[in-house]
């Protein structure tokens, strides 16, 4: 699925119009009333029906939809009024048509404020429902006088509160020069045919309480004229990259991975990454532990092959000893440590990793994949001078704070940090894996696609080291890395999802991850989900 910034919108819209032969009225009647669709299903599904219902309308398009909206939801039943708040400003041609016709057929169901002052006397009685369409996408500046006051009135109500498009006063992408203070706090946002970026961005959760899409239809002629670096994977993205498993097929078809990860004080991450790893289909799985996290790791891990890092006790130092010509993937860096050791393994292992690559590309092979995490990704921000021999395609698995760190200061908002990972992916040419709640892929093309499995409960020490080992499994099987990316994401969320319905968000824990993973391979291979 595809999401397009505010500006391809609009292009979108005239183009749907001008591709159907029909009229912006046309278009605007046909999506409020899949908007009206939608929310009546949601109303449906309640113990309870709302008593009163205000709609507050503002003078341009998305005041439109709610105008048409007030419309059908009177046909519907329901007792419901709307105020159009012009704030003294000219109306929309659409806006002033459906204010016509809802006029026209219930003259008391329209409220009209043409004053610039907000009037908060006119809405009686108060709301238990309120639908906010003052503004949508088109908004670019933060809002002021009458708007500003209603929407301030909006978020000080105890109705519950339903956005069309947009919240009333957030932009579409930007919002580091908004007025927070002005931006309607929506409990559900019913969207119209694709995401807004800002439904994706951490910033704005206190705005989006949930979101939904509306259908549309768009001409495929209309989406192809218009590219966008953003997208959402969908279930139909995700299935077609999993690959089916032969009668005859043997632990050699899947691959031989190595994982570096574990110091003296830590060994969870190494045990967590390695269940990960080998539930997620991995024909052989080494782990390079030292020598005094051997035996714990060992033992949690009988299918894995441990091995002692032969430089150091305590921590990683050296690959000595190890195969590395046999390994189709390496994960390194969950609880590893940023010690001076450990930054000359890693310098080591990427000097390594390096030549072997070069090697295997002159000989026609594929070359080794690399994923880095956690402090492998700290020891790479700690000493720049290791990006200059950093594989081309080594995918990055940074939470928010890994990424800041990389990037060499603090973002100032979730979109910031999404436009600063695009730019690091395209400079250095590898994949960035930005862990959230809408977890975003990043390519070296500097696209961007996110996830749409996962739950709060995965929010929690551990998770990310479980999602470093699905990856490298993927990876070690021969997946390339953006579909070992894309498909691990998905598999490591769906198995939150379905560890959800035995636990809670408050209970679920890291370890429980790997136990679903089975699962959630299962419910990807079904074809008859919709």
């Amino acid at each position: 699925m595809k999401v397009y910034p505010v500006e391809d919108v609009r292009f979108l819209d005239s183009e749907t119009i001008r591709l159907r032969g029909i009229t912006s009225a046309g278009l605007m009647e046909e999506a409020a009333g899949s908007m009206t669709a939608m929310l009546l299903e949601g109303l449906s599904a309640r113990p309870y029906q709302p008593q009163h219902i205000w709609l507050l309308a503002g003078p341009g398009n998305n005041g439109g939809d709610a105008l048409v909206m007030t419309r059908l939801l009177l046909e519907a039943g329901h007792d419901c009024r709307c105020l159009l708040l012009s704030g003294g400003k000219t109306l929309s041609a659409d806006c002033r048509l459906n204010a016509e016709r809802l006029q026209a057929v219930a003259p008391d169901a329209l409220v009209f404020n043409d004053t610039p002052h907000w009037q908060a006397d006119r809405v009686s009685p108060l709301p238990d429902l309120i639908i906010d369409g003052l503004f949508g996408s088109g908004l670019n500046r933060p809002l002021e006088g009458c708007f500003a006051q209603a929407v301030r009135w909006i978020n000080s109500q105890r109705a519950e509160v339903v956005s069309i498009d947009l919240p009333s006063g957030l932009f579409g992408e930007d919002n580091r020069r908004n007025s927070p203070d002005h931006i309607v706090r929506a409990d559900w946002v019913l969207g119209i045919r694709y995401p807004r970026l800002s439904f994706l961005l951490p910033e704005n959760a206190p705005y989006i309480g949930r979101w939904s899409l509306a259908p549309l239809q768009v001409p495929p002629q209309a989406e192809t004229r218009r590219s966008t670096p953003y997208y959402m994977n969908e279930r139909a993205d995700i299935q077609p990259l999993l690959r089916a498993r032969g009668t005859f097929d043997h632990k050699g078809c899947f691959g031989h991975g190595l994982l570096i990860a574990g110091c003296h004080e830590m060994c969870g991450g190494a045990i967590l990454a390695g269940m990960g790893a080998l539930r997620a289909g991995i024909g052989l799985l080494d782990c390079c532990v030292p020598s005094t996290a051997w035996q714990a790791v060992q033992t949690a891990l009988p299918e894995a092959m441990v091995r002692r890092d032969e430089g150091n006790e305590r921590y990683f130092s050296s690959i000595s000893g190890l195969p590395m010509r046999k390994y189709q993937a390496i994960a390194v860096g969950p609880a590893l440590g940023t010690g001076s050791a450990q930054r000359q393994g890693l310098q080591a292992l990427l000097e390594t990793i390096h030549r072997l690559c070069r090697a295997e590309s002159l000989e026609g092979r594929l070359p080794m994949r690399l994923l880095l995490d956690a402090d492998a990704l700290n020891l790479l921000a700690g000493n720049p001078g290791l990006w200059d021999i950093l594989p081309e395609e080594t995918v990055l698995t940074p939470h928010p704070g890994e990424l800041d760190r990389l990037a060499g200061y603090r973002a100032s908002s979730g979109y910031e940090r999404l436009e600063r990972a695009r730019q690091m992916a395209v400079d250095h040419r590898v994949f960035i894996v930005l862990k959230g709640a809408y977890t975003a892929i990043v390519r070296p093309d500097g696209t961007v696609s996110f996830n749409a499995t996962g739950n709060p409960g995965m929010a929690t020490g551990g998770s990310g080291d479980v999602l470093s080992g699905i990856i490298l499994s993927l990876l070690s099987q021969g997946y390339q890395p953006d579909e070992a990316t894309r498909l691990g994401v998905w598999l490591h969320g769906l198995s939150g999802d379905l560890a959800l319905q035995q636990q809670s968000v408050e209970s679920l824990k890291a370890g429980d991850l790997p136990l679903y993973l089975g699962r959630a391979f299962e419910s990807l291979k079904k074809t008859d989900i919709q």
